[in-house]
């Protein structure tokens, strides 16, 4: 149960997405649903359209200045929301400023610096993967500049899901670690912790535990 002040911060990667809500609306229903209950107040909404690998952020830091200002919590959605960089992680908190990721309720500092270092492991790896793929097909003599190529297409087409599965499965990985912090170790019980958390699978379905299986053993085969 949330108590005391609090100011939000959300962020889209693309203009578009904040136009359309799109990412921006789920953020604001999972702030609205941790701070349901006890006695609360939202100080201030930011709003930043700004991919997360950039560091200069005017609208966080206003969130921020708004924070020590009111002696509130920045509060956020997801903590790759922030962002999956390490230091920028450390930066904030030492900017004196308590902030609560509405994924990762009960992350410590601890926790949360360990976690940062795996997402940004996993986005370089993501990185490492799509670049490989396209090295790959043009080792093969694929002409990579030539768009009506149907091989480059197909590469193209394959390094993207490649991407996006390692996108997706990175995203995952902090909550699944935060679930067996707490205690739950086996397979079938991650998977109704996902369910129980309203997180469907990259299919938009239920989990199982041999999905949760699956991504695990994704992410092994990365390291």
């Amino acid at each position: 149960m949330a108590e005391g002040r609090f100011v939000a911060y959300y962020r889209v990667s693309t203009e578009k997405q904040g136009k359309s809500g799109l990412g921006l609306e789920a953020q604001r229903a999972a702030v609205e649903a941790y701070l349901n209950g006890g006695s609360w107040k939202l100080q201030a909404e930011f709003t930043e359209i700004e991919s997360g690998k950039r560091a200069d952020r005017p609208k966080l830091a206003e969130a921020v200045k708004a924070a020590k200002k009111h002696k509130a919590t920045l509060v956020i959605a997801k903590l790759d929301r922030l962002s999956r960089n390490v230091a920028f992680i450390a930066n904030l908190m030492e900017a004196g400023v308590d902030f609560v990721a509405v994924d990762l309720p009960h992350a410590n500092k601890l926790t949360i610096h360990i976690l940062s270092a795996v997402a940004e492991h996993e986005r370089e790896m993501i990185s490492h993967r799509t670049r490989a793929a396209l090295n790959a097909a043009k080792s093969r003599g694929v002409q990579l500049g030539n768009r009506s190529n149907l091989d480059v297409a197909q590469a193209r087409s394959r390094a993207s899901r490649i991407s996006e599965a390692d996108r997706f499965a990175s995203n995952l990985l902090p909550i699944i670690l935060q679930i067996r912090t707490s205690g739950v170790r086996t397979l079938a019980g991650i998977a109704a912790a996902l369910n129980a958390r309203g997180l469907k699978t990259a299919r938009k379905g239920e989990w199982q535990a041999v999905q949760v299986k699956r991504v695990l053993e994704r992410q092994k085969g990365r390291e």
